[in-house]
């Protein structure tokens, strides 16, 4: 005769859902190894989530550079046609 397999407790049965929560199984060199999950936002990996809702503004601020997108060609920037109207440079005086 084969022993009843026993329920889980309530206690055993939250940590085994906050185990699978937290961590995921792969396999590295042929074996089985368990990993924490990558943070998610929504359930978007976080890089995706920033690229996707984050402003030029805020990239800068945090310093990722590479993510922020050139201007798009119908666009200028604001400070590309601002000229000082004081100052002459196509025929100055000498």
């Amino acid at each position: 005769m084969t022993k009843r397999k026993r329920k889980l407790t309530p206690e055993r049965k939250l940590e085994k859902e906050r185990r699978k929560n937290e961590f995921m199984y792969v396999f590295m060199n042929g074996k089985q190894v368990r990993v924490k999950r990558p943070p998610m936002i929504d359930g978007i990996p976080v890089d995706e989530f920033i690229r996707n809702n984050a402003d030029p503004i805020w990239l800068h601020q945090n310093e990722m550079w590479e993510l922020i997108e050139d201007t798009e060609p119908g666009q200028s920037d604001s400070c590309s046609h601002v000229v000082d109207s004081d100052t002459d440079f196509e025929n100055p005086i000498t």
